[in-house]
């Protein structure tokens, strides 16, 4: 269908998750320029409805009974209310109604475009609404590609109608038996929540240890925590191949057919009433890149600048940089800032370099992590050393479990002493990663560190014991 009419906007945003949200905002915030988000589903993205936001929701409640079931002085039985925690989920995700989100980008002056858009040219998004009619949008300064991510489907399990990532945060059936392909960070906390809603997990894992990014400690006590919860964790188990009868399209969140049998190594079969695959996700870049003499290497790992001409950038997952909604959220806002600059004729702001990506998997122990792990560092080159405590060294981490168990390393450059990289395991070490985000953002060392007092009785003390320990230069 021919498009009707043109329509003008400074900025023009392809994907309406949070860092297409926060490109347009801060593109335009304090000014009379407009931007315009093109989104074909819910405003506000996977985060919102099925990614962060829902799991957080069904993990928070898990955390605190967790904490509760191993103190001293509170009474039990305590149980996970599974009804309860589904309704949790739901208030957090509005009902997956996304007026909320764009009510407030209509109040940021921003306008939201229903459909699906594509490149269509110099500074032009085409976009084709889902009654099929089409509308041509242009910017008259940039347009921001901030299409997301896709799940990473391997062949031996694309036949099954397996659940994908919105399935299992978006659960309304609960199966008996689910196999988790995988052993990520999605993976790993969605075994948690649903053996908490009655599932009885396995988690079939390719390599020999889970997350397998962090310090190769952290494997074993997420393991711990994991087989605690009830779930089966098999390593080194690769999955071959599938078969179910009657698959069926049954909606998201529930049971997609019959039976599924899974061909593990071995030739050892494995039968589940539904299969989970957290295998990965890979950038969503098929919007058209071609219609600018682009590919999608040409965006890959950059939000502009390269091959990019001056009015196309990208934010998020889209470039692959760090698939993390915070990070695309950071991209945003440099970006938007960057558009600013170029808007009122100033020059572009500059980036400090090696800034480090912070993550936290909300696993039981809670593992988090900033800069990169000993092997990384030494993998770059770097001479390391590392400082490692028990978690439980620190008195205000032993008082928030009575059992509590963890680990924490630092990675400190020699010669220099600067803090490199930081990981804490343990009871809510997410709310101890930004201290350590900072430290290493600052390019603090180790002398400077060792003046900034934890308050007393803490999990912070566990600072102390780090910078007290005995550097080695071994790998462990």
């Amino acid at each position: 269908m021919t498009p009707q009419h043109t329509e003008e906007y400074d900025v023009v945003v392809v994907g309406g998750g949070p860092a297409g949200e926060n490109a347009a905002d801060y593109a335009i915030r304090g000014s009379d320029r407009t931007a315009a988000i093109v989104e074909a589903e819910l405003v506000g993205g996977e985060c919102s409805y099925w990614a962060c936001m829902p799991s957080k929701a069904l993990l928070r409640p898990l955390d605190v009974l967790d904490a509760a079931r191993h103190l001293q002085g509170i009474r039990g039985p305590l149980e996970p209310d599974p009804a309860g925690l589904l309704a949790r989920r739901d208030t957090w995700v509005s009902g997956y109604d996304d007026r909320g989100q764009v009510e407030w980008a209509e109040g940021a002056g921003i306008s939201v475009v229903r459909g699906r858009g594509r490149l269509a040219g110099e500074r032009t998004v085409e976009v084709t609404a889902p009654d099929g009619s089409t509308r041509t949008l242009r910017a008259r300064q940039a347009v921001v590609l901030a299409t997301g991510s896709a799940p990473v489907v391997p062949p031996p399990l694309r036949d099954i109608g397996a659940w994908g990532s919105r399935d299992v945060t978006g659960v309304t059936e609960v199966p008996a038996r689910l196999a988790v392909v995988g052993g990520g960070v999605v993976a790993c906390e969605a075994a948690r929540w649903m053996a908490a809603l009655g599932s009885e997990v396995t988690l079939l894992v390719r390599g020999d240890r889970v997350l397998p990014r962090a310090e190769s400690f952290v494997s074993d006590l997420v393991v711990a925590g994991l087989e605690a919860s009830g779930v089966t964790v098999r390593l080194s188990t690769g999955t071959s191949g599938a078969s179910r009868d009657d698959v069926r399209d049954t909606g998201v969140g529930r049971i997609h057919g019959g039976p599924v049998t899974l061909r593990l190594d071995g030739s050892v079969e494995l039968e589940v009433d539904e299969v989970l695959v957290a295998t990965g996700r890979r950038p969503v870049t098929d919007v058209g890149l071609e219609s600018a003499g682009l590919t999608a290497d040409d965006v890959a790992g950059r939000t502009h600048g390269g091959a990019l001409p001056d009015w196309l950038l990208s934010v998020g997952d889209v470039n692959g940089v760090a698939p993390l909604t915070h990070w695309g959220k950071h991209q945003a806002r440099l970006v938007g800032r960057l558009l600013t600059a170029r808007a009122e004729g100033r020059p572009d702001p500059s980036v400090p370099e090696d800034v480090p990506v912070p993550q936290v998997v909300f696993t039981d122990p809670q593992v988090a992590w900033v800069g990169p792990t000993a092997a990384q560092a030494r993998e770059a080159g770097l001479s390391v050393e590392t400082r490692d405590a028990a978690y439980t060294s620190a008195s205000g981490a032993a008082l928030l479990r009575d059992d509590a168990t963890g680990q924490a390393r630092l990675v400190v450059e020699q010669g220099t002493g600067r803090l490199l990289g930081a990981t804490f395991v343990g009871p809510d070490v997410a709310e101890l990663l930004h201290s350590a985000t900072v430290a290493v953002t600052g390019r603090l060392d180790v002398e400077t560190l060792g003046h900034a007092v934890p308050s007393y009785p803490t999990a912070s003390e566990v600072w102390l014991r780090l910078l007290e320990a005995e550097p080695a230069t071994d790998e462990v």
